[in-house]
């Protein structure tokens, strides 16, 4: 399958460019806004693994830094700066994969700023969530307070969760996901790590549980049409 992989600046509205890519195959029929984790950027081998195994399956990518990771500053930006640029990156993947399906969210910190914009103000033609590693709460100590917000969602969500996540005690995230009824779905990476990542006894390999993820999600996104 022919993939075009373009090198874009994102304008942020009173806030300047950073750095995004789109990964783009022919005839794409769903594009998905991927945003990074708090601590690696959008070049990370994650994220242009992700890229590239959903080009595989025809789904186009918009992934892009955010703010303070274009400025290499450590501290992640306030959520507001987080949302516009989550906006900024919506709006230029309509613009340029018109026709194919818009989702939004990302890995972990990513997906969850996304979660927030939605909740906050719909994004404009985004049809469904998708989470990589939803950070339900601090490593190693469960609460759902972050995910108050998500009752305030109206499309669907998938969340692609691993079972060994610290930092998303599935005890605590199964409750949530029922009470956010039909329109969330959760999908456990058994052995997997926040960033799906297995154990050596688990008889399987990371890029094994991968591309378990990537098929969940590919599947998911056909759903949604």
């Amino acid at each position: 399958m022919a993939v075009k992989t373009q090198e874009l600046k994102l304008d942020i509205a009173r806030i300047g460019p950073v750095s995004a890519i789109l990964m783009q195959p022919a005839n794409a029929r769903a594009c998905y806004v991927l945003a990074h984790g708090a601590g690696a950027d959008m070049r990370h081998a994650f994220m242009a693994k992700v890229a590239e195994g959903l080009a595989n399956r025809g789904i186009a990518t918009l992934r892009f830094n955010f703010p303070y990771m274009e400025k290499k500053q450590g501290r992640p930006d306030p959520p507001a700066v987080a949302h516009a640029a989550i906006r900024a990156a919506v709006e230029e993947a309509a613009r340029l994969c018109p026709g194919a399906m818009l989702v939004a969210g990302g890995k972990s910190f990513g997906g969850r700023m996304t979660s927030q914009a939605q909740s906050k103000t719909p994004l404009p033609g985004v049809r469904g969530l998708a989470f990589l590693g939803f950070p339900l709460h601090a490593d190693k100590k469960p609460s759902v307070e972050r995910a108050e917000h998500l009752a305030g969602i109206a499309i669907p969500m998938l969340f692609l969760q691993g079972t060994r996540d610290g930092l998303a005690d599935l005890g605590h995230f199964k409750p949530v996901i029922a009470t956010l009824g039909a329109k969330a779905t959760l999908h456990e990476v058994e052995g997997g790590d926040h960033s799906f990542a297995v154990l050596k006894k688990s008889g399987r390999s990371n890029d094994e549980a991968l591309t378990e993820v990537l098929d969940a999600l590919a599947a998911w996104i056909d759903a949604l049409a």
